[in-house]
């Protein structure tokens, strides 16, 4: 099975794994399964992180070397991606949320999400954890 974190569940799954649901911990920790975080997460994190606000603590690079060191796998943002946005209703209005939601129907994997309006797009593949 593939999966894509997106950009919350994947600072969970690096950082505070207790927030993950023990079937979600397994499915993460399942060798049969490819687990990917996308590089538009760490484009978005890189935004917030130049913000310089003092509540959020994480840094893109430690996050992209956290990441690959647990063994997930980077998942490029292709022009694929970015055209198949195209496609998706108006759901949602976070570019990062969109083309996470874009990169799982190309993959396809499943979108693992806390955010609740991700499944309007697909009950079947957006999977909120």
């Amino acid at each position: 099975m593939k999966i894509l974190l997106d950009t919350h569940i994947l600072i969970w799954a690096l950082n505070e794994p207790e927030r993950l649901s023990a079937t979600v911990r397994s499915d993460l920790a399942n060798r049969r399964n490819s687990v990917y975080f996308s590089a538009a997460s760490i484009w978005d994190l890189a935004i917030k992180a130049s913000l310089e606000r003092k509540d959020f603590l994480y840094d893109p690079y430690e996050t992209t070397r956290l990441a690959i060191d647990t063994g997930l796998i980077e998942l490029p943002v292709s022009s694929l991606h970015g055209a198949g946005v195209l496609q998706l209703p108006w759901h949602h209005r976070d570019p990062f949320d969109r083309i996470l939601v874009s990169q799982a129907f190309t993959a396809p994997a499943y979108l693992y999400t806390d955010d609740e309006i991700l499944p309007l797009y697909s009950a079947s593949l957006i999977r909120r954890i």
